[in-house]
């Protein structure tokens, strides 16, 4: 009976996705299609529905979701009214009120704990986010002893192309992520492999080994990299912006240098981070003044939470800024998009900074709290640094 029954489900899948398949089998045009227009057709095979929508970044805030149109053989259809721009795009249909990915396209990311499919629409701003004929960098996973959390952790670190073959000492990126991420958030939706690898290669960035470990002091490694088990992504963790982080920073930098053939100095150490990573970096900077002469802050929350203002990391800001940009940092840069739930945040870390004549960059860009800005951001501050 229980095999009769595997029979049937077995057959019903076969079914179900032939029948996904049925007005897509004679053709070889990738799904979502990009048009020669740079507008983007979007169809979904689902014919006992009611509603299909089509949500994703590359939709502004009055469109998502946009409702897709059936064509009366059950295949719903939408096209964007205008050319999407050349960038990373994500999305997901709605279908009866239920999102689902996309069968027909393998590309998949995951962020926190939701499912995204991904397209790229071609062109200058996304050249430097492929895969390009030019020297590759490695990336290493590796587990590092932090005494201050008592855990071993996960990170992970990417070394240019040429390291293995040199005895060269290189400058050192350590590169952030936001609130419910982890060590792989840079390498999936910031492409921060790709960006460098190009980056070097066409002489724009110094070779740099850039180290992505895991902001979330409560957690050993990425979800199923965990030897905790099993463990349940979620956006809000434990100890995420409480001090804790800043204080065991120290653990990474120490591995780093021990194993790594790195410029142990100011000069060559960098700090970056987007959100709550930007937020980390605000703050391990000015705690250690001595430690970063670059330092960038993408998107940064900026605000300690009210219970944790006693800590010593978020105590006396105004002595440490002091301390910090009296060294005379050569970079401390901001970056936040127009539409930024944070803007008025960092508008007031700005006019601190500014009514005590503290030199740093600031670059606004279009855009809100997303990929499509912290990417850019990546690539242009990797560009001014150890020069």
């Amino acid at each position: 009976m229980r095999r009769f029954a595997a029979l049937i489900l077995a057959l019903s899948l076969c079914l179900g996705l032939n029948a996904q398949k049925g007005w897509y089998r004679d053709k070889t045009d990738p799904q979502p299609v990009i048009n020669p227009d740079r507008t983007v057709t979007f169809r979904y095979y689902a014919p006992g529905a009611d509603t299909v929508e089509v949500n994703g970044d590359f939709l502004s805030g009055k469109e998502r979701p946009a409702l897709m149109k059936n064509n009366g053989n059950g295949l719903w259809e939408y096209t964007t009214a205008s050319p999407v721009q050349p960038e990373i795009y994500t999305y997901s249909y709605i279908v009866d009120n239920q999102k689902v990915l996309d069968p027909l396209n393998m590309f998949v990311w995951r962020n926190i704990s939701d499912l995204y499919n991904v397209f790229i629409i071609p062109g200058e701003r996304t050249e430097n986010y492929q895969v390009r004929d030019v020297p590759h960098g490695t990336l290493n996973t590796v587990w590092y002893r932090s005494p201050s959390l008592q855990m071993n952790r996960r990170m992970v670190v990417y070394t240019p192309a040429g390291y293995e073959n040199s005895r060269r000492k290189y400058p050192v990126l350590y590169l952030l992520h936001g609130m419910g991420g982890d060590e792989t958030a840079w390498l999936d939706f910031g492409r921060a492999a790709q960006i460098l690898d190009n980056l070097i290669a066409q002489g724009k960035a110094q070779p740099m080994i850039v180290v992505m470990p895991n902001g979330n002091p409560s957690q050993k490694a990425a979800p199923l990299e965990n030897p905790d088990g099993y463990n349940l992504p979620l956006f809000y963790l434990p100890k995420t912006m409480d001090g804790t982080f800043e204080a065991s920073f120290k653990d990474i930098t120490s591995y780093v240098e021990k194993n790594y053939r790195t410029v142990r100095k100011k000069s060559g150490r960098a700090l970056a981070g987007l959100s709550m990573g930007g937020f980390h970096s605000l703050y391990i900077s000015a705690n250690y003044p001595d430690l970063f002469g670059y330092v960038g802050l993408f998107s940064p929350a900026v605000t300690v939470q009210e219970e944790y203002k006693d800590n010593p990391i978020y105590r006396d800001m105004d002595l440490k800024w002091k301390a910090q940009f009296g060294k005379n940092p050569p970079l401390y840069w901001i970056g936040i998009g127009k539409d930024d739930p944070l803007y008025e945040d960092v508008a007031s870390l700005r006019k601190k900074l500014d009514a005590d004549s503290y030199r740093y960059t600031y670059h606004e860009t279009e855009g809100s709290h997303v990929w499509t800005c912290w990417r850019i951001y990546l690539e242009e501050f990797s560009q001014i640094l150890f020069r």
